[in-house]
Protein backbone atom coordinates (compact mmCIF):
# COMPACT_ATOMS: atom_id res chain seq x y z
CA UNK A 1 0.00 0.00 0.00
CA UNK A 2 2.42 2.45 0.69
CA UNK A 3 4.79 2.21 -2.64
CA UNK A 4 0.95 1.93 -4.24
CA UNK A 5 0.64 5.44 -2.74
CA UNK A 6 3.73 6.76 -3.97
CA UNK A 7 3.32 6.01 -7.56
CA UNK A 8 -0.09 7.46 -7.26
CA UNK A 9 1.46 10.94 -5.52
CA UNK A 10 3.83 10.64 -8.96
CA UNK A 11 1.53 9.94 -11.25
CA UNK A 12 -0.81 12.70 -9.82
CA UNK A 13 1.97 14.81 -9.66
CA UNK A 14 3.70 14.45 -13.32
CA UNK A 15 0.01 14.75 -14.85
CA UNK A 16 0.14 18.00 -13.59
CA UNK A 17 2.60 19.19 -14.08
CA UNK A 18 2.44 17.80 -17.92
CA UNK A 19 -0.84 20.69 -17.81
CA UNK A 20 1.61 23.39 -17.90
CA UNK A 21 1.38 23.95 -21.41
CA UNK A 22 4.06 25.94 -22.50
CA UNK A 23 3.01 27.34 -26.01
CA UNK A 24 -0.55 28.50 -24.97
CA UNK A 25 0.96 29.97 -21.64
CA UNK A 26 3.91 32.21 -23.68
CA UNK A 27 1.36 32.64 -26.15
CA UNK A 28 -1.35 34.49 -24.09
CA UNK A 29 1.47 36.44 -22.22
CA UNK A 30 3.66 37.66 -24.41
CA UNK A 31 1.19 37.62 -27.61
CA UNK A 32 -1.89 39.61 -26.76
CA UNK A 33 -3.61 36.89 -24.94
CA UNK A 34 -3.79 34.98 -28.38
CA UNK A 35 -4.89 31.14 -28.09
CA UNK A 36 -2.09 29.35 -30.38
CA UNK A 37 -4.65 26.61 -30.73
CA UNK A 38 -6.32 29.15 -32.32
CA UNK A 39 -3.69 29.98 -35.39
CA UNK A 40 -1.57 27.62 -37.67
CA UNK A 41 -2.32 24.12 -37.60
CA UNK A 42 -4.01 24.71 -34.38
CA UNK A 43 -1.43 22.37 -32.17
CA UNK A 44 -0.58 23.51 -28.75
CA UNK A 45 3.19 22.59 -29.22
CA UNK A 46 6.45 23.73 -30.12
CA UNK A 47 6.36 23.48 -33.83
CA UNK A 48 3.59 25.63 -34.51
CA UNK A 49 4.29 28.51 -32.21
CA UNK A 50 7.73 28.34 -34.39
CA UNK A 51 5.51 28.72 -37.53
CA UNK A 52 3.39 30.97 -36.40
CA UNK A 53 4.84 32.90 -33.22
CA UNK A 54 8.56 33.53 -34.21
CA UNK A 55 11.64 31.90 -32.52
CA UNK A 56 11.55 33.84 -29.56
CA UNK A 57 8.69 32.12 -28.42
CA UNK A 58 9.24 29.16 -29.73
CA UNK A 59 12.67 29.41 -27.35
CA UNK A 60 10.53 29.98 -24.32
CA UNK A 61 8.05 27.31 -25.41
CA UNK A 62 11.48 24.55 -25.79
CA UNK A 63 12.39 25.14 -22.41
CA UNK A 64 9.68 24.76 -20.47
CA UNK A 65 8.56 21.73 -22.20
CA UNK A 66 11.60 20.42 -21.94
CA UNK A 67 11.64 21.44 -18.32
CA UNK A 68 8.62 19.33 -17.40
CA UNK A 69 9.54 16.26 -18.79
CA UNK A 70 12.47 16.50 -16.64
CA UNK A 71 11.19 17.55 -13.48
CA UNK A 72 8.41 14.53 -13.60
CA UNK A 73 10.86 12.69 -13.68
CA UNK A 74 13.31 13.76 -11.49
CA UNK A 75 10.67 14.13 -8.71
CA UNK A 76 9.69 10.45 -8.98
CA UNK A 77 13.20 9.77 -8.76
CA UNK A 78 13.99 12.16 -5.58
CA UNK A 79 10.44 10.54 -3.93
CA UNK A 80 11.41 7.24 -4.68
CA UNK A 81 14.97 7.67 -3.19
CA UNK A 82 13.81 9.36 -0.23
CA UNK A 83 10.70 6.81 0.41
CA UNK A 84 12.01 4.05 -0.34
CA UNK A 85 16.16 3.99 -0.31
CA UNK A 86 16.04 1.64 -3.03
CA UNK A 87 18.76 0.96 -5.81
CA UNK A 88 18.18 3.39 -8.76
CA UNK A 89 18.29 0.17 -11.04
CA UNK A 90 15.21 -1.70 -9.48
CA UNK A 91 11.84 -2.37 -10.83
CA UNK A 92 10.65 0.27 -8.05
CA UNK A 93 12.22 2.80 -9.60
CA UNK A 94 11.64 1.62 -13.43
CA UNK A 95 8.39 1.50 -13.04
CA UNK A 96 7.72 4.74 -11.00
CA UNK A 97 9.92 6.92 -13.55
CA UNK A 98 8.16 5.29 -16.68
CA UNK A 99 5.01 6.22 -14.68
CA UNK A 100 6.25 10.06 -14.27
CA UNK A 101 7.28 9.92 -18.15
CA UNK A 102 3.74 8.68 -18.87
CA UNK A 103 1.72 10.74 -16.97
CA UNK A 104 3.80 14.05 -17.91
CA UNK A 105 2.97 12.77 -21.51
CA UNK A 106 -0.82 12.58 -21.04
CA UNK A 107 -1.09 16.18 -18.89
CA UNK A 108 0.70 17.29 -21.97
CA UNK A 109 -1.39 15.75 -24.60
CA UNK A 110 -4.73 16.44 -22.43
CA UNK A 111 -4.41 19.18 -20.07
CA UNK A 112 -7.19 19.81 -17.39
CA UNK A 113 -6.06 23.19 -17.04
CA UNK A 114 -6.81 24.12 -21.00
CA UNK A 115 -9.93 22.24 -21.68
CA UNK A 116 -8.05 19.00 -22.48
CA UNK A 117 -6.68 20.26 -25.65
CA UNK A 118 -3.00 20.18 -25.82
CA UNK A 119 0.26 19.99 -27.82
CA UNK A 120 1.82 16.35 -28.88
CA UNK A 121 4.23 15.29 -26.26
CA UNK A 122 7.37 15.31 -29.23
CA UNK A 123 9.81 17.10 -26.26
CA UNK A 124 8.50 16.61 -23.17
CA UNK A 125 8.94 12.55 -24.49
CA UNK A 126 12.35 13.38 -25.01
CA UNK A 127 12.85 14.99 -21.73
CA UNK A 128 12.08 12.26 -19.65
CA UNK A 129 13.58 9.63 -21.32
CA UNK A 130 17.06 12.01 -21.57
CA UNK A 131 16.93 11.11 -17.87
CA UNK A 132 15.47 7.35 -17.21
CA UNK A 133 18.30 6.59 -19.96
CA UNK A 134 20.17 8.45 -22.20
CA UNK A 135 20.66 5.72 -24.65
CA UNK A 136 17.18 6.02 -25.33
CA UNK A 137 17.20 9.81 -25.73
CA UNK A 138 20.11 9.46 -28.39
CA UNK A 139 17.95 7.24 -29.91
CA UNK A 140 14.84 9.27 -30.37
CA UNK A 141 16.48 12.75 -31.32
CA UNK A 142 18.86 11.07 -33.63
CA UNK A 143 16.33 9.47 -35.71
CA UNK A 144 14.26 12.42 -35.51
CA UNK A 145 17.05 14.77 -36.60
CA UNK A 146 17.59 11.79 -39.75
CA UNK A 147 14.69 11.66 -40.91
CA UNK A 148 14.07 15.78 -40.58
CA UNK A 149 17.09 16.52 -42.43
CA UNK A 150 15.56 14.22 -45.80
CA UNK A 151 12.50 15.28 -45.16
CA UNK A 152 11.92 18.39 -43.91
CA UNK A 153 9.01 16.96 -42.61
CA UNK A 154 8.40 17.72 -38.75
CA UNK A 155 5.40 15.24 -37.74
CA UNK A 156 6.98 12.40 -40.25
CA UNK A 157 10.46 12.84 -38.08
CA UNK A 158 8.02 12.61 -34.64
CA UNK A 159 6.34 9.56 -35.65
CA UNK A 160 9.55 7.75 -36.15
CA UNK A 161 11.06 8.53 -33.81
CA UNK A 162 8.17 7.58 -31.69
CA UNK A 163 7.83 4.60 -33.67
CA UNK A 164 11.55 3.64 -32.28
CA UNK A 165 10.73 4.84 -28.47
CA UNK A 166 9.68 0.93 -28.02
CA UNK A 167 11.99 -0.71 -30.67
CA UNK A 168 15.33 1.28 -28.68
CA UNK A 169 13.55 0.15 -25.37
CA UNK A 170 13.35 -3.66 -26.50
CA UNK A 171 17.03 -3.50 -27.80
CA UNK A 172 18.50 -1.54 -25.09
CA UNK A 173 17.15 -3.70 -21.96
CA UNK A 174 16.34 -7.32 -23.92
CA UNK A 175 19.78 -7.93 -25.88
CA UNK A 176 22.30 -5.11 -24.58
CA UNK A 177 21.11 -4.90 -20.72
CA UNK A 178 19.59 -8.36 -20.40
CA UNK A 179 17.63 -7.09 -17.93
CA UNK A 180 13.82 -8.74 -18.90
CA UNK A 181 11.60 -7.81 -15.43
CA UNK A 182 13.04 -3.79 -16.29
CA UNK A 183 12.49 -4.10 -19.85
CA UNK A 184 8.85 -5.70 -20.10
CA UNK A 185 7.93 -2.80 -17.68
CA UNK A 186 9.33 0.08 -19.59
CA UNK A 187 8.03 -1.85 -23.06
CA UNK A 188 4.67 -1.57 -21.93
CA UNK A 189 5.02 2.58 -21.21
CA UNK A 190 7.27 3.13 -24.18
CA UNK A 191 3.98 1.00 -26.54
CA UNK A 192 1.44 3.67 -24.54
CA UNK A 193 3.51 6.82 -24.91
CA UNK A 194 4.41 6.07 -28.75
CA UNK A 195 0.72 5.26 -29.43
CA UNK A 196 -0.50 8.37 -27.68
CA UNK A 197 1.95 10.34 -29.65
CA UNK A 198 0.94 8.88 -33.28
CA UNK A 199 -2.31 8.65 -32.73
CA UNK A 200 -2.15 12.79 -31.78
CA UNK A 201 -0.48 12.57 -34.99
CA UNK A 202 -2.98 11.06 -37.00
CA UNK A 203 -4.28 14.40 -39.54
CA UNK A 204 -0.46 14.82 -40.00
CA UNK A 205 0.25 11.49 -40.91
CA UNK A 206 -2.75 11.35 -43.23
CA UNK A 207 -1.63 15.11 -45.00
CA UNK A 208 1.84 12.77 -45.45
CA UNK A 209 -0.05 10.10 -47.69
CA UNK A 210 -1.76 12.59 -49.59
CA UNK A 211 1.50 14.63 -50.21
CA UNK A 212 -0.14 17.98 -48.35
CA UNK A 213 2.32 18.47 -45.29
CA UNK A 214 4.20 21.25 -44.61
CA UNK A 215 7.83 21.06 -44.80
CA UNK A 216 10.21 22.95 -42.63
CA UNK A 217 12.26 25.82 -44.37
CA UNK A 218 15.96 26.13 -44.04
CA UNK A 219 15.72 29.04 -42.35
CA UNK A 220 13.15 27.62 -39.37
Amino acid sequence: MYVALIMVVIAVFSYLIGCVNASIIVTKLFDSGNDIRDVGSGNAGFTNVLRTKGKKLAIYTFLIDFAKGVAAVYFAHLLLTFCLSLDAGSLTFCFGEYLACFACVLGHVYPCFFGFKGGKAILTTWAATLLIDWRIFLVLISVFLIVLVLTKIVSLASVCAAFSFPAAVAILYFVVDANIDSGVMALVFSLLISTLVVYKHRENIQRILNGKESKITVHK
